[in-house]
């Protein structure tokens, strides 16, 4: 009964809103924890329908204003927006209440939308809030099987019926679940394509992707990236014939795994399609492709294909680190020469023996691309064979 309006919530504890309940000292794990929050309105602010936004929690919620649910998700990644109807709202003191459901560490994500739109007024909810913890250690769910992570269980329940229906091409997007083993994707995706190709009959089957975006708060130093490592097995896979990749940093949400971007990511997914599938040449379809480099003292030069009307170059270029022998890389400098080349230097390195772009789960900053606007993907080059 925690989500009615006239109930005693004295011993309530304070949580400020948003964040972790790891950050915010609640030790809870496999638990239901209830979030209630008052609020002021006119007369004629109640006599509206208003929208609710939650941001995004972590894991499931069921959301109710003055008693009467609202809204509810049943997992973490899908924005919070709840249509409050007329005639919930009322004159005077409401009550927002939360139920959470989370299967580990929960909480509201930071930088997300948490407010009540109204016609002429819009009220945070930011800040002070109270809880209280219903159930503890919630029971772990016996005799369920997850089919989608069992081989072969998605390809023949979902592709194989398809393979007898003509179709132009394959967009793929996925990788996630992926990281922290790149090589073995490296590999298997490469093999993914071409099997289905042969179970196609069709060798020349364009097959276009997308690259994952950034995610995760961005690093202030250098450091490795399992989120980096997997991007660079995706963008190996351009090594097969009539392949494209749509380039999506910048389009993603560093606290989102589902960037909320479906647009921009359509669209450079797209373009790559006009490409590949529809062998446009006239159009710039993607951002610059690393094609060579040349080591000159303790200068990188890089050469880049795909530029357009030339690499960006009114802007400092951010988003490098090299590496000498110790494998210890630092933050680098780089200059754009001409329109297809770049030199990569660093005092710190004299004799380098690896460049990086972009190496980060978020390389928040990292900015080359061409005159269209496509960015390049992040990568790793060896300059020295070991």
């Amino acid at each position: 009964s925690w989500h009615k309006e006239d109930i005693d919530i004295s011993e309530w504890k304070d949580y400020y809103l948003p964040g972790s309940w790891r950050e915010k000292d609640m030790e809870v794990n496999r638990s239901v924890i209830w979030f209630r929050k008052e609020f002021e309105l006119t007369k004629d602010e109640a006599a509206q329908a208003a929208i609710l936004r939650l941001g995004y929690i972590i894991d499931s919620d069921s959301t109710f204003v003055n008693g009467q649910l609202v809204g509810t998700t049943s997992y973490q990644y899908p924005p919070r927006i709840y249509n409050v109807p007329e005639g919930i709202l009322k004159a005077g003191k409401n009550t927002i209440t939360i139920r959470v459901v989370t299967n580990r560490g929960g909480g509201f994500m930071e930088e997300k939308p948490y407010k009540i739109i109204l016609s002429d007024r819009t009220i945070d909810l930011t800040g002070e809030w109270k809880y209280r913890v219903g159930i503890e250690n919630l029971p772990i769910e016996g005799g369920f099987t997850s089919y989608q992570d069992k081989p072969t269980a998605l390809y023949n329940g979902m592709i194989a019926p398809s393979n007898n229906y003509k179709i132009k091409g394959v967009i793929w997007y996925q990788g996630e679940s992926n990281v922290g083993r790149a090589k073995e994707y490296e590999a298997l995706f490469k093999d993914l394509i071409k099997d289905w190709r042969t179970q196609r009959n069709e060798p020349e089957l364009p097959f276009i992707y997308a690259q994952l975006p950034e995610l995760n708060r961005a690093n202030k130093y250098p450091s490795e990236s399992g989120m980096a490592e997997l991007r660079e097995a995706q963008r190996k896979a351009l090594c097969l014939p009539y392949t494209g990749m749509a380039v999506t940093l910048g389009l993603g949400d560093w606290n989102d795994i589902h960037p909320q971007n479906k647009k921009g990511v359509g669209h450079r997914l797209a373009l790559e399609t006009q490409r590949v599938a529809y062998g446009d040449t006239t159009i710039v379809s993607r951002g610059p492709q690393l094609e060579s480099f040349e080591v000159k003292g303790n200068n990188i030069i890089l050469t880049f294909s795909s530029v357009g009307s030339g690499l960006y170059s009114n802007q400092v270029l951010n988003g490098f680190t090299i590496a000498g022998g110790d494998n210890r890389y630092v933050w680098a400098e780089a200059a754009v020469l001409n329109r297809n080349t770049i030199k990569v230097w660093s005092n710190q390195v004299q004799q380098p023996v690896s460049v990086r772009y972009g190496w980060a789960d978020n390389p928040e900053g990292a900015n080359l691309k061409n005159k269209e606007g496509l960015p390049a993907s992040s990568f790793q080059v060896e300059l020295i064979k070991k």
